[in-house]
């Protein structure tokens, strides 16, 4: 990731099945799932491309759907951030969110992962069985 932070998947679904094992079934949500990633500094042609997001997503979601599908009562997953915004910790350095903002103009743009996530959402989870392919997504 831009900020150095490990990528483990399964770590979510681990999490996840450590809770409904230690507090019981419960109902869980997922307030802030993801990180930060390269993004261009500008869309190119109203688009941007960021496929190691989705890729971060897909993994994370097929992880969720591991620990549902061992039981655990998962009701929602948010994912961090909806827009680029201003971090606590890295300013405007660093591009969290699934819609790119010029931070000059206020312009926003969805990011692939955006489209992605949308069809994700669509399809309720249907699109996480076929074979991710990043870089298809919105061509």
């Amino acid at each position: 990731t831009e900020t150095g932070w490990e990528v483990y998947p399964e770590g979510l679904a681990d999490t996840l099945l450590w809770l409904k094992k230690r507090y019981g079934a419960m109902p869980l949500y997922i307030t802030e799932n993801g990180s930060a990633f390269f993004d261009p500094p500008k869309p190119i042609h109203g688009r941007v491309i960021d496929p190691v997001r989705m890729d971060y997503l897909n993994q994370h979601l097929r992880a969720v759907r591991t620990a549902i599908a061992q039981g655990v009562d998962v009701r929602g997953y948010m994912a961090w951030s909806l827009m680029d915004n201003y971090e606590w910790s890295f300013g405007y350095a660093k591009r969290f969110g699934i819609v790119h903002v010029d931070f000059e103009t206020l312009e926003r743009t969805p990011k692939d992962t955006a489209r992605y996530y949308s069809k994700i959402i669509q399809s309720n989870g249907a699109v996480l069985d076929e074979p991710f392919l990043p870089l298809s997504v919105h061509t």
